[in-house]
């Protein structure tokens, strides 16, 4: 299977995992979708600079693998005395930055959602405060009331919600719900038949599409950034050559001249993504904006999202990415009523965890869903709280990933005295024994205290 699950929605990429987890065949699978990954694969192939890497463990196990070789290489880079200059070794070994970087963005995400839940409202009684609402700058989109129905199908009735400044809201549900349409009702570029939007002042909205319909295969990849107005992009404050800002997309310096049409569909991916976030904005608005990427591009999308100041609407089915991303979720109501959308505090496992099933079409719904929901229901007790000893690990492992982090700086400093090994060869092989082991210790440490953060705020969530 080549990428199994573009553009399924999430019924049927759970379907299909149900029905491959249960298959006799043997399965090869080509995908980033990482928690179809990690359900299903028992062994790992990475393809890598032109050879092939194999690991006798499935996906799940694959990343800390992958970057435990990555750091590897550097370090014997380092103590060959050799300065990597090419622009590939930001690329590749930018990675395992990027993922000590994401635990702390994943403490971040947790702050939000927790305000995010003392702010909303109870489920299904949307009712904002005066002061709230006086809030100058803060209020982005109020939704009141409003419905929109096609060919006598209601698509939203009656949908309510506020969307504050800083938000990052997730919609997800089967094809042909209603996402997109949800969403163009929300930034006003779809009038509703009842009701009404009210968008905040100033908004500077960007948006990109699933189709990525503002890439012109004939342009140069520099003049997508910069629509055709030279070779310079200001962001922020500072002006920047287009090659150097595409190298914060992972774009090598040549290929600004390169013309759309000669990319992959990863990096197509990747300079749309670019050419939106280098136009000014305060809202941005992803449609799928998963489809088509690599699993480095994800990484890059994720750190790009985390670190964005505005607020974000993204319809997605990638239930990593949700949960790595938003704050809340609105999805089809679970009772299947017709053009009811529902909102829950949190990723996408905090949303099942509230409502007891995944989004399904709406004859799902009403059929078999509320015996799985009541025995979910009654399963939960079992696990309604953090044990002692995962709420001692959850205090306890910040205080071990700061030691090893200054283990591991000390270790590295003394072995980038390029004297050290002359002067004494034991010494330097025991403090490269030791670098290593402490390398792999806070791995596995951030490992740990990221699945136990993540389960201590899906559980707050229920």
């Amino acid at each position: 299977l080549d990428e199994p699950t573009n553009h399924l929605d999430l019924p049927a990429i759970e379907a299909l995992e149900e029905r491959l987890a249960a298959a006799r065949a043997a399965v090869v699978l080509i995908s980033h979708d990482r928690r179809f990954l990690e359900t299903l694969t028992t062994r790992t192939v990475w393809i890598d600079r032109g050879r092939t890497r194999a690991l006798d463990r499935g996906f799940k196990n694959f990343e800390a693998w992958r970057d435990k070789i990555l750091e590897e290489e550097e370090t014997a880079a380092h103590k060959l005395d050799r300065k990597i200059l090419d622009e590939e070794h930001w690329v590749r070994y930018g990675v395992t930055a990027r993922r000590k970087r994401n635990v702390r963005r994943m403490r971040e995400l947790g702050e939000l959602r927790k305000a995010a839940r003392e702010r909303k409202r109870p489920v299904g009684k949307v009712a904002f405060s005066v002061n709230e609402a006086a809030g100058s700058g803060k209020r982005v989109i109020l939704a009141e009331g409003v419905s929109i129905s096609f060919g006598g199908r209601a698509v939203v009735r009656g949908f309510s919600t506020e969307i504050a400044r800083g938000d990052r809201i997730g919609v997800v549900g089967p094809n042909g719900a209603g996402k997109t349409t949800l969403l163009k009702l929300l930034t006003g570029e779809l009038a509703p038949d009842d009701g009404r939007v009210s968008l905040g002042a100033g908004l500077q909205m960007i948006t990109l599409d699933q189709r990525r319909a503002s890439l012109r295969d004939d342009d140069r990849v520099a003049d997508a950034i910069t629509d055709g107005r030279g070779d310079w992009v200001t962001i922020g404050a500072e002006k920047r050559h287009v090659a150097s800002y595409l190298k914060d997309f992972l774009f090598k310096p040549e290929q600004w001249r390169t013309p759309v049409s000669a990319l992959s569909g990863g990096e197509r991916g990747r300079l749309a993504l670019a050419a939106a976030l280098a136009k000014p904005s305060n809202l941005l608005v992803l449609d799928e904006p998963t489809n088509d990427l690599d699993l480095e591009t994800l990484d890059l999308l994720e750190e790009l999202v985390a670190d964005y100041q505005g607020t974000l609407l993204i319809v997605s089915h990638d239930r990593d990415f949700l949960n790595k991303t938003v704050t809340s979720i609105l999805t089809p109501d679970p009772s299947g009523r017709e053009g009811q959308w529902t909102e829950y505090a949190g990723g996408y496992d905090d949303m099942l965890a509230q409502r007891g099933a995944a989004p399904a079409m709406a004859a799902d719904a009403r059929g078999p869903a509320p015996a799985l929901r009541k025995e979910q229901t009654e399963a939960q007790p079992a696990r309604a709280k953090l044990s002692f000893k995962e709420k001692f690990a959850l205090e306890q492992l910040p205080l071990r990933m700061d030691a090893l982090t200054q283990e591991i700086a000390a270790l590295k400093s003394a072995l980038a005295d390029p004297a050290l090994f002359g002067r004494d060869a034991g010494g330097f092989a025991a403090k490269a024994k030791f670098l290593e082991t402490a390398e792999v210790a806070l791995a596995a440490a951030e490992e740990e205290w990221l699945a136990l953060e993540m389960k201590r705020e899906a559980l707050k969530a229920e």
